[in-house]
């Protein structure tokens, strides 16, 4: 399908953040979009602020008659993610409508533009970000879909007036297979979405056939230690082709040095704390050299970089409590998170609000949550978030919390959590999870501000 042709969207599932940042690009060029997600939350709130029709129902008769029957300037997008007995989604299949995943359609709108695409079981949300980010502050400009909403620019789709578009592509139900990038990244490869690959090795081979379809004079940056061929390395490492040096924490930042075969930037600052996002950064600025951008443009946008919303987010930060909030929902990315915090809080007592996310990942990965999980200070544990899935025998949060040997933790619900928090203020409070844990955000930090 032609991106021209398009006159008409509906999305099935469409608060969704990588589904809106789309409803949101072809509202923004003019098409008549509307969509359906089975509950309101503040980013369906904005798309329908924003002009976009959404429903909550899952009827056919909720929807606008524009999507009533099937037309060839007509495009569905729909979410894996989405039940297949959903009503609305089988009535644009019974009828014989366009439909089409999010990655096909990031797809269409890539093709023909060049593309950066970055991939990752973690990290990619924030080194899109970054990279997008740095395209946009220096002048070079970009479109970017993003994982998540850039703290700058308050929104995960950015508009840009050139030929440069800037992907998070997603490795789940093998998304990024429909890309092909002019510059690709892959962030890491460990073991995730094991519902959908089986084992590791399977998640691996698609990470590879990624990379395999880079256009023919593009560039493949890949962190060092990842087994992929033909690329240029990235890391925190004095063997890496891009590496990072001198990481320190300056204040609440940390600073770096950047340098490769051609060229060093010295005392960078970056407001994101953790040797990972250093690494994030760090083949940001790779890509924005290679692509011909002045290096102490580059060094002053990573320094004005505010972040990702929920990803290492500061909601309280006074002299009596700290909350950070962080989307960390894997193991890997967990201990990156803990580390982080204890690099910039090393004598504080650290109490972790973590909510974990499907049962099939809680069952597959148990043992590294308990592991990492025992290294906090105190830990309260809401039950497991189901998303697309279904319940498990046997497998709760009970089942994690027995695993773990820490001496001061528990079972909660949010309301518990809450009002625990009131009544013991605890001096470093961390909330982790890529549930509905973002729904005790504004309870908790309320009881912060008035504490």
């Amino acid at each position: 399908m032609e991106l021209s042709k398009i006159k008409r969207v509906f999305f099935v599932g469409v608060g969704g953040i990588g589904m809106s940042a789309l409803a949101r690009y072809f509202a923004k060029r003019g098409q008549v979009v509307s969509g359906y997600d089975k509950t309101k939350t503040r980013l369906t709130e904005i798309l329908e602020n924003e002009g976009i029709q959404v429903t909550y129902v899952d009827e056919v008769s909720t929807l606008p008659e524009a999507f009533l029957n099937p037309q060839e300037d007509t495009l569905v997008v729909y979410t894996p993610a989405i039940p297949k007995d959903a009503k609305v989604l089988n009535h644009f299949k019974d009828l014989g409508f366009i439909l089409k995943k999010r990655s096909e359609v990031l797809g269409i709108i890539s093709k023909g533009m060049f593309c950066i695409g970055i991939a990752g079981t973690h990290g990619k949300t924030t080194t899109s970000s970054i990279v997008a980010h740095i395209l946009k502050d220096t002048g070079y400009d970009c479109t970017a879909f993003l994982g998540g909403i850039a703290s700058n620019y308050n929104s995960n789709v950015l508009f840009g007036k050139n030929n440069v578009v800037v992907v998070e592509a997603d490795e789940y139900d093998r998304s990024f297979l429909t890309l092909h990038p002019d510059i690709a990244v892959v962030t890491s490869m460990d073991a995730d979405h094991l519902d959908i690959y089986g084992d590791k090795s399977h998640l691996e081979e698609s990470f590879r056939l990624y990379a395999g379809q880079l256009k023919p004079e593009g560039t493949l940056y890949m962190h060092e230690g990842l087994p992929l061929a033909n690329g240029l390395t990235y890391a925190a490492s004095v063997t890496a082709t891009s590496k990072a040096e001198n990481l320190r924490v300056e204040g609440s930042k940390f600073v770096f040095d950047y340098a490769d075969a051609k060229q060093e930037l010295r005392d960078i600052s970056l407001m994101l704390p953790g040797k990972h996002n250093v690494e994030n950064t760090t083949v940001a600025i790779a890509i924005a050299l290679q692509l011909g951008i002045d290096a102490e443009k580059v060094k002053q946008a990573v320094a004005n970089f505010k972040g990702v919303k929920r990803r290492f987010e500061y909601i309280a930060n006074n002299a009596k409590q700290i909350y950070i909030d962080d989307y960390a929902h894997h193991p890997e990315e967990l201990r990156a998170c803990f580390d982080a915090v204890r690099q910039l809080y090393p004598e504080k007592k650290l109490t972790v609000v973590f909510q974990p996310h499907l049962f099939t990942r809680t069952r597959d990965f148990a043992d590294d949550f308990a592991s990492v999980l025992s290294t906090v200070d105190e830990l309260l544990l809401l039950d497991i978030y189901p998303a697309r899935e279904l319940p498990l025998e046997g497998i709760n949060a009970q089942f994690l919390l027995d695993k773990i040997t820490l001496e001061s933790k528990r079972v909660m619900d949010k309301d518990a959590v809450i009002q625990y928090i009131k009544d013991e203020k605890p001096e470093l409070i961390l909330t982790v999870g890529a549930g509905d844990i973002d729904t005790i955000i504004e309870p908790i930090k309320n009881i912060l501000n008035h504490a």
